[in-house]
């Protein structure tokens, strides 16, 4: 199993898939989780990609088999980036094409704007932009520290794949990742996230971003999705027809081939 020490704090756990012909040296996608996931979320996307690109998924600081943090750190969306951009220098990965879920497309965005020059694209699925004056992570946070991480996951997961279509033991086995999640690491992030809000920084970021949501998220949550692609200096948003929840889990396929579309477009424009 692979991990980089990024610094004395933190032993970040990666996964590194790559099956490409052998004589070619293909470009990289890096694969970032959300809150409370790890590598293993972005199963059905590797096999997709890996024949084609070199795929890196790592575990973020606190999360799956990296390192959690001492209590008091620093929690913020540019120090997930750092550590990121530590693990492109000791891969020797100069720019990528960068892919995040949930919150790991917040992080993903602040990376964009921090980090422009190490980024080809950049790719959001189910992602928010801006936590202040949004109930539910406020409310996330009261649930977990009332009832446990396990008690969180298992209220809010019917939201995360699609309601009443996916199946059973695909749902109990997201829950059961989730679940694995320290609560001191859930609480902590949540408090922090609460107080983010990235608006001002998203028409400054130019690099060609693919905003990845379901149809039903769209119609629902336009400001998330909609003008959250408006906003960016670059920005486009491609809403997976017929589909609902967390699209880069109910429809890993198809969420693939909208972002090889759009890498097309970019190459053919």
């Amino acid at each position: 199993m692979p991990f980089a020490k990024i610094d004395d704090t933190l032993e970040m756990y990666y996964e590194d898939d790559n099956f490409s012909d052998p004589w070619r040296k293909p470009e990289t996608v890096v694969l970032h989780h959300g809150n409370s996931k790890n590598t293993k979320l972005w199963y059905a996307w590797v096999p997709l990609l890996a024949r084609q690109y070199r795929v890196i998924r790592l575990d973020a600081r606190g999360f799956g088999r990296s390192t959690v943090p001492p209590e008091g750190y620093d929690w913020s969306l540019s120090n997930f980036g750092t550590d990121l951009l530590k693990l492109l220098d000791l891969l020797e990965l100069d720019k990528v094409h960068l892919i995040g879920e949930t919150v790991g497309g917040t992080i993903a965005v602040q990376f964009a704007y921090d980090h422009r020059e190490r980024l080809h694209t950049l790719t959001t699925c189910t992602s928010p932009y801006k936590f202040v004056g949004i109930d539910t992570y406020l409310a996330s946070h009261k649930l977990v520290s009332e009832q446990g991480v396990g008690a969180w996951v298992e209220q809010t997961a019917g939201r995360r794949l699609e309601p009443g279509k996916s199946n059973p033991a695909h749902h109990q086995w997201y829950i059961d990742q989730m679940s694995q999640t320290p609560a001191r690491v859930v609480l902590e992030t949540l408090a922090y996230l609460s107080t983010q809000d990235l608006s001002d920084i998203l028409p400054k970021i130019k690099i060609p971003t693919l905003i990845l949501a379901s149809e039903q998220n769209a119609k629902d949550n336009p400001d998330r999705t909609t003008a959250f692609a408006e906003k960016l200096g670059n920005g486009r948003l491609v809403a997976i027809p017929g589909t609902s929840g967390y699209v880069q889990h109910s429809a890993p396929e198809e969420c693939v081939l909208a972002w090889r579309q759009f890498l097309g477009e970019i190459i053919g424009g």
